[in-house]
């Protein structure tokens, strides 16, 4: 999880640059707008993106949408990490759609304030982040995700670039992991492969752990364990593997080497083999929508 633990962890990797939160956020911004200026030139021409608003039953969420310009293709919903819907965000779901999906990439705390609510996942670590945060934290909920889940389905199933005889992927990091196992089983019709990168809470005592809702889902797998997670609890990954063995789910769970919050653009501890191992694994799970 996004906590204490693995904020030690992002401080060493800090050290190890010679940057202090502030640096590494501005340098972050500085260096992913470089990117996405380069990579706009190419995205004008072979990608289509908007801001979008769904309708929930709780509200209208705000979600960013991008897909390639001509052609249908399988959908994909998008899941952030504690930081919400922000550029990093925005990017991973760009290069996802220039892979041949229709990418709606969520702000999951629609229900508290539109996004952008933090810059970088550097301000969740700063007394001002945490305090805006928390609360908004505090008022999600397993229904309400999975309730969102049905509705970002739903709109997605009615967009002339989503092809409706593909099944809807969907992927998450750290506390949007959970959410795509929530998602599978809330939607099992229509999501068929769930991606989970470095996720919270997938194995808890709760009844409704999102391991013990493997066997009424219909999806395949991605369970890509930060080591540090995975050295706090270490059985979790053999309870996702019984899990989903039980309910005949396929599934690939693995630690990498790499810790908490790696797959993330514009976190302190990104690691770029680790994370590109962990997006093709992805890829090759979306291949079967």
């Amino acid at each position: 999880m996004c906590d204490d633990f693995t904020a030690e962890h992002e401080e060493t990797a800090l050290a190890k640059l010679g940057l202090n939160r502030r640096q590494f956020a501005a340098a972050g911004v500085a260096s992913m707008a470089a990117a996405c200026a380069d990579a706009r030139v190419a995205d004008i021409a072979a990608l289509k993106e908007e801001g979008v608003q769904i309708t929930t039953p709780d509200g209208m969420a705000d979600a960013f949408f991008v897909r390639p310009v001509r052609g249908r293709f399988p959908a994909v919903i998008m899941w952030p990490d504690i930081a919400g819907l922000r550029d990093a965000y925005k990017e991973m779901g760009r290069r996802l759609a220039r892979a041949g999906y229709a990418v709606l990439v969520v702000n999951h705390y629609y229900r508290s304030s539109p996004a952008p609510i933090l810059g970088s996942i550097a301000e969740w670590r700063t007394p001002e982040g945490q305090a805006k945060l928390k609360p908004m934290i505090a008022a999600l909920t397993p229904a309400g995700t999975m309730s969102d889940a049905k509705a970002f389905a739903a709109w997605l199933d009615k967009q002339r670039s989503v092809n409706p005889q593909k099944g809807i992927g969907t992927c998450g990091y750290c506390m949007g992991g959970p959410y795509t196992v929530r998602s599978a089983f809330a939607v099992p019709d229509r999501i068929r492969a769930a991606a989970s990168f470095h996720g919270g809470g997938l194995v808890t005592d709760a009844p409704d752990s999102p391991h013990k809702l493997l066997a009424q889902t219909k999806a395949g797998y991605l369970f890509a364990i930060a080591q540090n997670d995975d050295a706090r609890a270490p059985g979790d990954k053999d309870t996702l593997k019984s899990a989903a063995a039980a309910a005949g789910r396929p599934a690939e769970v693995e630690v990498y080497k790499a810790d908490h919050g790696w797959c993330t653009l514009d976190a302190p501890v990104y690691d770029k083999a680790e994370a590109d191992r962990a997006w093709n694994r992805m890829l090759a799970l979306f291949k079967t929508l």
